[in-house]
């Protein structure tokens, strides 16, 4: 068994240990704004902080017999504090500490995926300009397009994962509300005061209006976030998968001293952690469907949601943060192949031209219709018959009719798809 001591960041704060600790936190700080309020004696407030404290074995052990895990966790507390417990969890409901607690392991998961995010934007900006002038050939539906530059692919990313970043960012915002109103959100016995108290020590807001539970499209969408995260990291790992195929291998996972890539076959390379990404990404979809589902619930509550929640926000939050840091790992090792990138630019002698000579006819008076028919043609033939494009252009007569060599030159120059990469930068501050 693992101890719990050896257990990465994100785990911990699912665990009983904090979970319990936070509920313990929630206890005493009502206790201190009852005693505020003259409702509980100074002496016995002191004593509750003195002795308060909780055992996970025993705990556990009580909620096989009670089978309620808060009053389990309470039996415990009063065991070790005496008769002063009488002054804990007054006026309060079950869900005023379960609600309050999960908000604040959702801002503490929150942050922790903020901080891969910014490592994963960090590996993504460098690559954006170490690339930035790298010609490559665009694809659309998997055919050869028109050039851009590796550079830009790693700056689309980037500024996806910057507005991954916003979302992140007001998901936990949205999140960090508690709530201590009682048994269906009325305040019948405590003063709104003490929730205001409680959130605010919390670092939390005091939820605007309650049932008996924090109304779950708030946490819908803390999950619907996680679930686009781990969208853009499947975007990215999807790419590089079709980059390492055996035919492109424009890009590809780096491969370590005695790794090793099948069983059968020892010359392969596999991309084993893209595909990965791809796959935990659609645990993170998954979960997004009980997420939507505990949104309706029965009257003022019922515990449908609970369950589910209790298996969702620990895994996608883990499941997230094992994925983002798989991914900077993927992005800041990734493999640049830039002769077989050079290779596959040019392998269809210059075919990506196209749609420059066919607009230079038009604006030499010629209708679209009639230009593009010049030009697929030579372009079906070069296609067919594995013939240069350039060639095949400047040797058409009807096309020398109407552009002269300088103006064929010009359109196929390379440079020209270039001319707005600085432009495209100076958008996303790269």
């Amino acid at each position: 068994m693992i101890s719990r001591y050896t257990l990465p960041a994100m785990a911990k704060i699912w665990t009983d240990e904090n979970k319990f600790k936070i509920w313990l936190d929630i206890e005493i700080l009502i206790c201190e704004a009852l005693a505020k309020e003259g409702k509980i004696p100074l002496k016995s407030l002191n004593n509750i902080k003195r002795k308060a404290k909780f055992d996970i074995n025993r705990i556990n052990e009580l909620e096989k017999v009670i089978k309620h895990d808060v009053i389990a966790f309470l039996t415990n507390v009063a065991e070790n504090v005496g008769p002063d417990s009488r002054f804990i969890h007054i006026g309060i409901t079950s869900s005023d500490i379960l609600d309050t607690t999960l908000a604040v392991q959702m801002k503490q998961a929150g942050e922790i995926i903020l901080k891969d995010l910014n490592l994963l934007k960090q590996v993504l900006k460098e690559k954006a300009k170490k690339y930035k002038y790298l010609p490559q050939i665009g694809r659309t539906h998997g055919v050869h397009a028109e050039p851009i530059t590796l550079g830009l692919k790693f700056a689309n990313w980037y500024d996806e994962v910057n507005r991954n970043i916003e979302r992140m960012k007001t998901a936990i915002d949205v999140s960090s509300v508690g709530m201590i109103s009682g048994a269906v959100g009325t305040y019948s016995y405590l003063s709104p005061k003490i929730e205001e108290y409680v959130c605010r020590k919390l670092k939390l807001k005091p939820c605007k209006i309650s049932s008996q539970i924090i109304s779950r499209d708030i946490h819908c969408q803390y999950i619907n976030t996680l679930a686009i995260i781990g969208t853009t990291l499947e975007k990215i790992a999807l790419e590089i998968r079709h980059l390492q195929r055996t035919e492109v291998l424009e890009l590809e996972e780096s491969f370590t001293k005695g790794q090793k890539g099948s069983s059968a076959m020892p010359h392969k390379k596999n991309p084993i952690t893209a595909e990965q990404i791809c796959g935990l990404a659609r645990i993170l979809r998954a979960n997004t469907i009980p997420a939507l589902e505990n949104v309706a619930l029965w009257h003022e509550r019922d515990i449908s949601h609970s369950s589910a929640e209790r298996v969702i926000f620990p895994d996608s939050t883990i499941l997230l943060d094992y994925t983002l840091n798989k991914t900077v790992n993927l992005l800041k090792y990734i493999v640049v192949n830039k002769n077989n990138i050079s290779n596959n630019l040019s392998l269809l002698k210059g075919l990506y031209n196209s749609q420059y000579v066919m607009l230079k006819l038009t604006e030499k008076g010629l209708t679209r219709e009639e230009s593009y028919k010049i030009v697929q043609d030579i372009a079906m033939k070069c296609w067919n018959e594995n013939l240069d494009f350039k060639n095949e252009i400047y040797s058409n007569k009807k096309i020398r009719e109407y552009l002269s060599e300088n103006e064929l030159n010009d359109i196929f120059d390379l440079k020209r798809f270039f001319k707005n990469i600085d432009y495209i930068y100076s958008r996303l501050n790269l």
